[in-house]
């Protein structure tokens, strides 16, 4: 399996079976010794009020005081479990969404890479070639003597092509699989050569087919007007004769399947009267290589890309054109804040329990608030942009958490608290100057709970 397939490494995920069983077993543990430890207490508090049973007013006072404290510890206890069960929970289905949504973002990247990575369909120039004798001289030793010899050996040499004049037009398609993107290819291509040596007269026209292809039909070279026929398979060589001061045209066409990507490739010849149109019928499409072209000419369903060259000019690197995509932004921000928002509900939920009287009723309602609207955020945030569904989901936050107040004053404390301890922390997290927003939560849930208390806002009843 690929590293993105299995999420972000070291998180839990409530489809792992395995990492399920094993932090249950730790949580029924830790479960099992809070609860030991608090009757551990009533036993102990039973304990002492048995020996002072001979000291009835000392035991009736210290059973009174011991009584109220265990009943409010019970009491603290029950929020407590209740919190700690909802962060656990929480946390658990944070970071199953964390791990589906890091998934979901790798396999649209990937999906993306393959409409512009990949095998690339690249068209050669052809070559000219022909055949000279050239003297070389051989020095061998033969009885103590030094023999020199002098003699010829066959040369390849090329020749310049006159003329270059190509159309190549552009169709993309899915392939097979539906898996990424391919381009069908319509080439025709136009080739003039004129013999410029005095005694040569047998030349070599040597027009291999493109690299990369996954499917080549209809490939046809021509020479004034009569096709070319191949003598041995695979080899696309055709010898013909041109005397001295001639001139002759050669047209190279095919259909072809393959991509995403179609160049042409000089192969380190000098390119002269040249001129090669390449028509785009997709959106998105881009040149390649940097070499800009003379002329762009966009309309709704084509682009037209046009390279002139009339005089002699080096291209190193092969141009064309190739689909540009958008540039995938802001990735494993939802995965960040999603293993965050248990911390966030902390920070919410401790808000709360310092500005108005929360029962385990609120406090569970709180918590099924909070993880309730980051579900709806995950799953919007693949539709419309996260920061504008957070601002969506916001206002239903903000007005169930007016509820969470008794009247208007701890309503509105409530809502403060939203405000500072939810509202704020997520979108500081969803957007690029997340320590800004951050701080400003934070202050403003410092000066909320400054002048709660010190300056006596409204009076807390238990």
């Amino acid at each position: 399996m690929s590293v993105s397939a299995q999420g972000i490494p070291g998180v839990p995920d409530l489809t792992h079976p395995v990492e399920l069983v094993h932090l249950g077993s730790q949580i029924l543990k830790a479960s099992v010794l809070l609860v030991f430890l608090v009757i551990a207490l009533g036993i102990a508090i039973a304990l002492l009020s048995f020996s002072l049973r001979r000291l009835p007013k000392e035991q009736s006072l210290f059973i009174g005081e011991w009584t109220l404290r265990y009943s409010e510890l019970l009491r603290g206890f029950q929020h407590l479990a209740l919190v700690l069960i909802l962060l656990v929970v929480g946390f658990f289905l944070c970071s199953t969404l964390s791990n589906r949504y890091h998934y979901w973002e790798q396999a649209k990247v990937a999906q993306v890479a393959l409409l512009v990575a990949g095998d690339k369909l690249e068209q050669s120039a052809p070559q000219v070639r022909y055949i000279t004798k050239e003297p070389y001289t051989t020095t061998t030793q033969v009885n103590g003597k030094i023999v020199k010899t002098n003699e010829t050996r066959d040369v390849n040499r090329f020749l310049t092509l006159a003329g270059s004049q190509i159309q190549v037009k552009l169709d993309q398609i899915p392939d097979v699989q539906g898996r990424s993107a391919t381009y069908r290819v319509d080439y025709t291509a136009d080739y003039k050569v004129v013999n410029q040596l005095e005694n040569i007269n047998n030349f070599i026209f040597e027009v291999p087919p493109p690299n990369g292809y996954s499917l080549l039909q209809s490939y046809k070279i021509e020479r004034a007007g009569t096709r070319l026929q191949q003598t041995n398979p695979g080899d696309y060589s055709f010898a013909f004769r041109l005397q001295p001061k001639e001139e002759t045209s050669f047209r190279v066409t095919y259909n072809a399947l393959g991509g995403p990507r179609w160049v042409y490739s000089a192969e380190g010849q000098l390119l002269s009267n040249f001129r090669l149109i390449a028509i785009a019928n997709f959106a998105g499409a881009n040149f390649a290589s940097g070499i800009i072209p003379n002329d762009i000419k966009v309309d709704r369903k084509s682009t037209q890309f046009s390279w002139i060259f009339d005089d002699n000019v080096s291209v190193k690197n092969p141009f064309g054109v190739y689909t540009n995509t958008d540039p995938i932004r802001n990735t494993g921000i939802m995965p960040r804040l999603l293993l965050l928002a248990p911390a966030l509900f902390l920070w919410w939920i401790l808000l709360l329990y310092l500005s108005i009287p929360m029962s385990l009723k609120n406090v569970a309602i709180a918590g099924g608030i909070f993880f309730a609207c980051l579900l709806s955020l995950t799953y919007l945030a693949r539709l419309i942009n996260a920061e504008f569904a957070w601002t969506l989901i916001s206002l239903i936050l903000l007005a169930l958490s007016w509820g969470l107040g008794a009247n208007f004053r701890a309503s509105l404390a409530a809502f403060i608290c939203a405000i500072a301890g939810a509202v704020l922390p997520v979108f500081g997290l969803l957007v690029s100057f997340s320590g800004l927003t951050l701080s400003l939560a934070g202050l403003l849930s410092a000066v909320w709970l400054a002048v709660l208390h010190l300056y006596g806002w409204y009076k807390l009843h238990p």
